[in-house]
């Protein structure tokens, strides 16, 4: 479902470290705003936050007359593996998300990439 709100957005904007989940779309719009300086009323931008416990995340997106908020809480014991540096945020890649999703670190170290191939960077 989460994946339905983020998929077609071409900015997804993490906010490290945690976030007071008892705060709703006044307040994180807030933080988006006044923390990060950026627009949260566009809808080519989505924020994703994580609460202390790093078992429940929210996604907020502006749609054209008002905003999304979603929440997602994982089952007993299970943690997302948030990055915690605290008050940064991050723009990353839909991939990003899914591994997030999944239980995996957005930084996948291992992961193979898309290459931009052209004639300047071929041997052909």
């Amino acid at each position: 479902m989460l994946g339905n709100i983020i998929r077609d957005a071409p900015r997804i904007y993490l906010l490290m470290g945690r976030t007071d989940f008892r705060k709703q779309i006044p307040g994180l719009t807030a933080i988006v705003t006044m923390q990060f300086k950026l627009d949260p009323f566009t809808d080519s931008c989505v924020f994703i936050f994580c609460n202390r416990r790093r078992n429940a995340i929210k996604v907020l997106r502006y749609d054209q007359n008002g905003f999304i908020l979603a929440t997602k809480t994982l089952m007993e014991k299970m943690k997302f593996q948030w990055p915690m540096k605290e008050s940064d945020m991050k723009e990353i890649t839909y991939q990003q998300v899914e591994w997030l999703l999944q239980g995996l670190e957005i930084e996948q170290k291992k992961a193979l990439y898309p290459v931009k191939a052209s004639p300047k960077n071929s041997c052909f």
